[in-house]
């Protein structure tokens, strides 16, 4: 399945991947998904924005980002990091705090960079089957596409290059 530029699938019944190819080196694309003040400018869907991030970059540091929504609603989701590899991994665990499936779902990113541009895979690991379905039901894949299409944009700042 293809939504924009994002690709999904669902190779097992607990896993969802997700992967993006974007114009810049991994150094940037992994700076992105780890420092603050690049992922206030564009995490989260549209008209979604991050109001609080916390991020302790290192094996068994925790994360934790609360989004509002166009609506006042609030979201927050939080982990754990057992992999930090920069810029080619990252591995954390990922619960949100209103959850509605059980367990905590491991999350690992790997960057990869072929002639400047990286491709980030995503693949989420659910504690059932059932999370995942429930995952699937929500509007995740149209909230990922977002979100990374303001990454592409911010990328392009960062880079001088078109997206």
């Amino acid at each position: 399945m293809i939504d924009d530029h994002l690709v999904v699938d669902t190779p097992g019944d607990r896993e969802i991947v997700l992967s993006r190819v974007f114009d810049a080196p991994a150094r940037l694309v992994f700076a992105a998904f780890t420092r603050p003040e690049l992922l206030v400018r564009w995490y989260g869907a549209r008209g979604w924005q991050l109001v609080g991030c916390e991020v302790d970059l290192r094996v068994g540091g925790r994360w934790r980002f609360e989004s509002q929504g166009p609506d006042g609603e609030r979201m927050v989701q939080r982990g754990v990091y057992r992999t930090v590899n920069p810029p080619h991994g990252l591995v954390c665990t990922e619960r949100f705090d209103d959850q509605s499936y059980p367990g905590e779902t491991l999350v690992s990113h790997t960057f990869t960079e072929l002639a400047g541009r990286t491709t980030v895979t995503t693949a989420l690991r659910y504690a059932t089957p059932e999370g995942r379905d429930t995952a699937l039901r929500y509007p995740m894949v149209r909230g990922v596409s977002e979100s990374f299409t303001r990454l592409a944009e911010l990328l392009a700042t960062r880079t001088g290059g078109p997206q």
